[in-house]
Parts: C-alpha cells; structure tokens; sequence
C-alpha cells in the first residue's frame, strides 16, 4: 500500500485595511496591511488581495460600499474563503459584513488569538489564551442561535424557555471564572518566586520589543538557554527566568516576554498580564529592536507606547540594535529618551556585541543596586 503526503488545505484570504484621513496615511495603511499579511500567512492562510482605503469619515461597514463591491467580485473571480480586517470589528459590523460579502469575517483580534492558540506550550499560556478567546466569543454570541429558541413545556410554563444564546453566554462567563481561578494559582507560584529574588536584592532584567526582534534568541545566547527560537511571529508566549551571570561572581536574573505588535489588542494585553508582570517587576527593560527592519524607528516607537500603557515608561531602558549582520547601512547613534541608559548594537545569530551587552548589563546593575541601597538608608 502507498501512502501519499497530505497537504493542508490553506484558506485563500482578502486582506482589507481602512482609515480615516488626517489620523494616518497611505504609507502607514500598507506598512500595517504588510503586517497583516505575515499575521495572516502564520495562521495558515494564503493572502490573494489586499484592498486598503481613506476615509472621510467612520462608516457602519467599516469601508465605503464601492470597496465591499470591489470586495465582492474579487471573491466571485479567485474563490475567496476568508476575509481578514486589519481593525478589530465590532459584532454588529462583523455580522453586516458577513452577510453582505456571504464569506466568513474576520478581524486583527481573532487572527493574532488564533496564531496565540497553536503558540501555546505551557499551562499558564493556554490559559492565557483560553480566557482571550472566551473573553473575545462572549459578546459575538448574539442573533447566532436565536433559530434555536426553546419554548417551555406543561401547564404554567408555557412561553419563551432559555434561549441557546443564553445558555451559550452562561457556559462561556462560568468558563471564564474558572480559568480566572485557575489563573490565580499560577499568578500565585510566580509573585512568591519574584517576591524571594526581590528580597534577595537580585537586579532584574526583562527582554521586551517587538516580536520577531531576535529576543528569544538573545536570551538563548546570555543564558545558555534553549527556549523556542524561530523567526516567525509571536514564537515566545510563555514567559521564562533564568540566572545570567555577569561576571564570575555577579549573577542576575533575565526574563523573555512576549512579543509586542502595532494594535495589539487590548484583551491580549489585559489575558496576559501575569506573563508582562515580569516586564512591570524589572529593574531594567531590555528593548530589543530588529535594527535591519526598515521600519525600526516605528517599531521602538510602538514598543515605547505600549510600556507607556503598562505604566513603564520611566523604568530604565537598554535599547539593544539587533540584527546587524543583515545591515546594509552604517550604524547610527539614535536620539532616545531619557530612560534610555545606554544603546549597543549585537547580532544574537553571530555573537556579536554580546561582550559589550553583558558589560552595559554590569554597569548599570551597579547602578541599580547602588540606588536601591540608597533608598533603603
């Protein structure tokens, strides 16, 4: 008997991106439809089109009625299955697209948790994901199984039973406290272990940026590590601590978070904030950049908003340019912040600059711990 590969089927997508004018631009609509576009590819779909437009103002179909036709006879013409929108939708609009493109909607949110769920590895992380995911379906259930109204049976009971929405929304909140539980004792574990390091006045480092920097990768090389390393999106969700010693005798501790990304939604943040509260507890934030993007700039910018959101902007900062053995340009000096102590440039692949990382790393622990004795005077 002959047994033949099987390849998965990937599901042909039109990708649709849209704006208001004077709030952004045509370069940024395609640079965040690019992102889109590997988003999309790592979820196993396969992008056929992208359709991008500015608006006068917001409409209730998300983009202009002559696009949803333009939409509409690309679907007709290459058998688009799936839809992808670069914004998080509303319920409402999600449901009044779908019903007038007839294909399976999609938006920014459930791409990025569908790419989170297959991400996954540890208990803590599928949790994590779990609650998004649940926290995401709860207000998309309505007019889904309104069809499948029950009614009551017997005398004096007689009228509208529970509906299957209703059932539906009860089953997903009771899943939703259960995994928050569950949650709890994890969150628990880690608070005790980072408590016993901050007594121990051990300097803490986090490695933040955005993903798909080489961050993992870095940490493998400090710490002699072998977490998952890949160059693809999101490929670390699971938050680890390991030793790093900077010298023969110093040694501190290092954590790898997860990846940021531009719109990166909300309910990710809030599902994933035991995962970040090792970015909040750090002595020092390690910001690395994929220093050979084209749009690096944007990149530490974004990163920069989110620690801002996270209540970290003025927690002291490495900026760490990775990536230069693919650089084609010079290096440059860049004008940053003032949380910013120090900028070295590596590249995590080759080994380079990682002697004068470390170095920078045992300078500015000294300056550190000399505060926090200080302050503890």
């Amino acid at each position: 008997m002959k047994l033949h590969k099987t390849k998965i089927k990937k599901e042909k997508a039109l990708l649709v991106a849209c704006a208001i004018k004077g709030k952004s631009s045509i370069k940024k609509l395609k640079e965040s439809l690019l992102e889109l576009n590997n988003l999309s590819i790592s979820a196993g779909a396969e992008p056929i089109f992208e359709i991008y437009q500015l608006l006068q103002k917001p409409q209730n179909t998300y983009i202009g009625l002559g696009k949803i036709h333009e939409i509409k006879e690309h679907i007709k013409n290459h058998e688009i299955e799936v839809c992808i929108f670069d914004d998080e939708l509303n319920p409402s609009t999600q449901k009044v697209l779908e019903n007038k493109l007839g294909i399976k909607v999609i938006d920014r949110t459930a791409l990025i948790l569908d790419i989170f769920s297959k991400r996954a590895q540890t208990h803590e992380g599928k949790l994590q994901v779990e609650l998004a995911q649940s926290e995401y379906l709860l207000p998309r259930l309505a007019g889904q199984w309104s069809h499948l109204e029950r009614l009551g049976g017997g005398i004096g009971t007689r009228g509208p039973g529970e509906t299957q929405i209703e059932t539906d929304r009860r089953l997903i909140r009771g899943k939703i406290k259960r995994i928050k539980a569950g949650m709890k004792k994890v969150v628990s574990t880690r608070t005790s272990q980072r408590t016993k390091r901050m007594n121990n006045n051990i300097i803490n480092f986090s490695l933040v940026g955005y993903t798909n920097s080489g961050k993992s990768l870095m940490f493998n090389k400090l710490v002699k590590s072998n977490i998952l390393s890949k160059n693809q999106l999101f490929s670390t969700l699971d938050t680890t601590t390991r030793k790093i010693f900077l010298n023969e005798e110093i040694y501190s501790t290092i954590s790898d978070t997860v990846g940021f990304i531009n719109k990166l939604p909300t309910i990710l943040v809030e599902s994933f904030k035991s995962t970040l509260e090792e970015a909040v507890n750090a002595d020092i934030l390690l910001h690395v950049v994929d220093y050979s993007a084209e749009d690096y700039n944007e990149k530490i910018e974004t990163v920069d908003n989110i620690l801002l959101e996270l209540g970290l902007n003025n927690v002291p900062k490495i900026l760490i340019k990775n990536k230069i053995d693919l650089l084609q340009s010079p290096l440059e000096y860049l004008d940053l912040d003032d949380s910013y102590l120090a900028q070295i440039s590596t590249s995590a692949k080759d080994g380079t600059g990682l002697n004068e990382l470390r170095n920078s790393l045992l300078n500015t622990s000294k300056i550190i711990e000399n505060k926090k004795k200080y302050i503890l005077i």
